[in-house]
C-alpha cells in the first residue's frame, strides 16, 4: 500500500485537476487578484465561479471587482442621433485586432450601421445583416470585407431609443459609447455622457440596480465584518450601511460630478434646472473573452510551486 504521504499528494493532485486553467483565467480578468489566489477561492468555492468572486472580494475588498467588465475585444461603437435629438441608435462592430478597427472601410461600415438603425428600425442583428448597402447585403459586404482584409469581423449589438428629452452622445476613444436623456441644458447633457463614460454607473438610481446585485453586496458585507470580529448584533446594520454606499457609488444621480466633486450628479441637473432620464453605455467587448496563448502554461507551472 502507498505511504499516506503519497496518497495526500494524489489527492492534492487530483482536487488541483479539477480547476481547469480556463476557470483561473477567468476569474482573474474578473478580479484582477493574483492567479494562485483565485485557484485557491476556487478551490475552496467548489469551482463555484460566483463563490469564488465573493471569497476573494472578501479577501480583497471591492479591488477585486473592479475588471469585472474588462474589455476583451477589439472593435469600435458608432452612435446616430435624429435631427431633433429625440430618437438615438448605437452600434457595437467587433474584428480581432486594433489595426482593423482603424480601417476606413470598417469605420464606414459601422458608422452606416448605426445610421440603419436609426432610420430603419431592425429588429434584431440578422435584420440587421439583411439590409441594402453599396449594392448588396450589410452581410455580404462584411463577407467581402472579411476576406479583404483577412480578419474576422461581426456586428455584436445594437440598441434604439426614443427619449423623454433629447440624447447628447459621447464616444472615448471609438470603445465606450454613451447615449443620455436629458431634458434641459444641452450642454450639461454633454458633460452628463462623459461623466457616465469615466465613471460607468449601473444605473439611473437605486430602483435600477439588481436585486441580486444587492444581495451580494450584502453577503460580502457580513463575511467581511466577521472576519474582522464584528459581534453578531452588528452585522445587519454594517451590511445595511454597506449596501446603501454601494447604492450611491453605482448610481447616476448619487455619483459625484466629474467636473465638480462636492456636487452629485443629480444636484448638478437641479442647478441647471434640467433631469436626466435614462443612459445607455457601450464598452466594446464588454462580457467577450480574449485567448491569452501562455496563460494554460503559466497556471500550470505554478501548480507545481
Amino acid at each position: 500500500m502507498a505511504p499516506l504521504s503519497v496518497l495526500k499528494k494524489l489527492d492534492r493532485s487530483y482536487e488541483m485537476a479539477e480547476i481547469t486553467a480556463g476557470m483561473v483565467k477567468e476569474l482573474r480578468e474578473k478580479t484582477d487578484a493574483p492567479m494562485m489566489d483565485c485557484k485557491k477561492a476556487l478551490s475552496e468555492a467548489g469551482g463555484d465561479m460566483q463563490k469564488a468572486e465573493e471569497i476573494l472580494r472578501v479577501r480583497f475588498g471591492n479591488k477585486a471587482a473592479k475588471s469585472a467588465g474588462r474589455v476583451a475585444a477589439e472593435g469600435v461603437v458608432t452612435i446616430a442621433i435624429s435631427a431633433d435629438g429625440k430618437s438615438a441608435a448605437m452600434v457595437e462592430v467587433n474584428c480581432e485586432t486594433d489595426f482593423v478597427a482603424k480601417n476606413d472601410d470598417f469605420l464606414a461600415l459601422s458608422n452606416a450601421l448605426a445610421e440603419m438603425v436609426l432610420s430603419q428600425k431592425p429588429a434584431d442583428v440578422a435584420a440587421l445583416s439583411a439590409l441594402p448597402y453599396k449594392g448588396a447585403t450589410v452581410e455580404a459586404f462584411r463577407t467581402e470585407l472579411v476576406g479583404k482584409i483577412g480578419e474576422n469581423m461581426s456586428v455584436r449589438r445594437f440598441v434604439r431609443l426614443d427619449g423623454q428629452g433629447k440624447f447628447a452622445s459621447y464616444i472615448h476613444g471609438g470603445k465606450i459609447g454613451v447615449l443620455v436623456d436629458v431634458t434641459g441644458d444641452e450642454a450639461l447633457a454633454r458633460d452628463i455622457a462623459m461623466h457616465i463614460a469615466a465613471s460607468k454607473p449601473k444605473s439611473l438610481d437605486a430602483s435600477g440596480v439588481s436585486q441580486e446585485l444587492i444581495d451580494t453586496e450584502r453577503r460580502v458585507a457580513i463575511e467581511k465584518a466577521k472576519e474582522a470580529g464584528k459581534p453578531d448584533a452588528m452585522l445587519d446594520k454594517i451590511a445595511e450601511g454597506t449596501v446603501q454606499k454601494f447604492l450611491k457609488e453605482v448610481t447616476l444621480l448619487s455619483q459625484p460630478f466629474v467636473k465638480d466633486d462636492k456636487q452629485t450628479v443629480e444636484q448638478v441637473l437641479k442647478s441647471k434646472n434640467s433631469q436626466c432620464h435614462g443612459f445607455m453605455m457601450y464598452v466594446v467587448g464588454e462580457g467577450i473573452e480574449k485567448k491569452v496563448s501562455d496563460f494554460a502554461a503559466e497556471v500550470a507551472a505554478a501548480s507545481q510551486v
